[in-house]
């Protein structure tokens, strides 16, 4: 064979794995390969270098009456990611994580009435649940979705403001505010949480559910949805964007509840703060995957414990493969 051919075959089969190289799947902020990892290997320096991305994955274990399971240890823990076992490389059982939290409250003409008890018992579940190390921003969402606090702090004297000063409106832009929410706390660390008040319906957003729903899980965000029901009829109800909320929060691993009260808004917030406090952190570098699916489901059970049957396990259905860029 002639030199020429042999340069212009060499020159093919490094194009071709120039190309197979990039198609990386990417998850999260890409990281560098943990030289930690049980799995690592010395680079030589002819070969491509991919990054090994590490999944992370937030889960709340809760009994068969709702109360968060604590004291649960790594090798109870089942983690799969469609369908293959992983190894889990990080486990933590204290949530010492930063935590960020998007308070979303409802302020179209259909709560009106019961806005001032939502701000009064929001304020107490700030109060509650933040440390120095957290930060929350609070928005307003009536026919635009307004930043009531300038940016994410752990100064309560300014939440308290931002509470406050909330605007109403007339119509209601629930998927807006939870992009809007979800793309704002694409890029902070640690745990990031949405809490959504609101009576569920949405009327007048640009961004529909579907995107809704993908820029939450693009940022890895928790969603609790806090459905707030009439009291004096169910005739103003919307059934339809409550069906929304609970499908939202079950696939980011959050929970919804309803509240017709002030007692029931209270109990909802407390709860929400029980579950943060016992989360358990899961990690892993997914294995080699055999389907170029774009969306990755993960599963993790728990077992080897009394009565696990009965435990419920949630979090994030999955995750993109490659995330949408804006």
């Amino acid at each position: 064979m002639k030199p020429a051919t042999n340069l212009l075959l060499i020159g093919l089969i490094l194009s071709v794995c120039g190309l197979w190289g990039q198609q990386t799947p990417v998850t999260q902020s890409p990281t560098p390969q943990n030289p930690s990892h049980p799995d690592h290997q010395p680079e030589p320096t002819t070969t491509l270098r991919v990054d090994v991305n590490l999944v992370s994955v937030f889960v709340t274990v809760t009994d068969e009456h709702g109360a968060p399971i604590g004291g649960l240890t790594k090798e109870k823990f089942v983690l799969k990611e469609d369908g293959q076992e992983q190894k889990i490389a990080v486990f933590d059982k204290e949530s010492a994580l930063p935590l960020s939290i998007a308070l979303a409250i409802d302020t179209s003409l259909s709560t009106r009435h019961d806005l001032p008890l939502e701000q009064a018992s929001a304020k107490r579940f700030a109060h509650a649940i933040l440390r120095p190390i957290d930060a929350l921003s609070v928005y307003g969402f009536s026919e635009v979705v307004h930043e009531s606090t300038p940016g994410y702090t752990a100064d309560l004297k300014r939440i308290d403001e931002g509470i406050d000063h909330i605007r109403m409106g007339a119509a209601t832009a629930l998927y807006d505010a939870i992009f809007l929410a979800a793309r704002a706390l694409d890029h902070r660390k640690g745990r990031k949480v949405v809490v959504l008040i609101t009576d569920g319906g949405d009327t007048i957003s640009k961004i529909d559910y579907k995107e809704a729903v993908r820029a939450a899980v693009e940022a890895e965000a928790i969603v609790y949805s806090i459905i707030i029901v009439p009291i004096e009829s169910s005739a103003g109800r919307e059934t339809g964007g409550e069906h929304a909320l609970i499908q939202l929060s079950e696939d980011t691993g959050g929970k919804y509840y309803y509240a017709t009260s002030t007692t029931q808004l209270d109990d909802a917030f407390r709860k929400i703060s029980d579950e943060l406090r016992t989360q358990y952190l899961l990690a892993y570098y997914p294995s080699q995957h055999t389907s170029f699916s774009e969306f990755r489901r993960i599963e993790v059970k728990v077992s080897g414990v009394p009565d696990f049957a009965a435990y419920r396990v949630r979090h994030r259905t999955g995750y993109y493969s490659v995330k949408t860029e804006f």
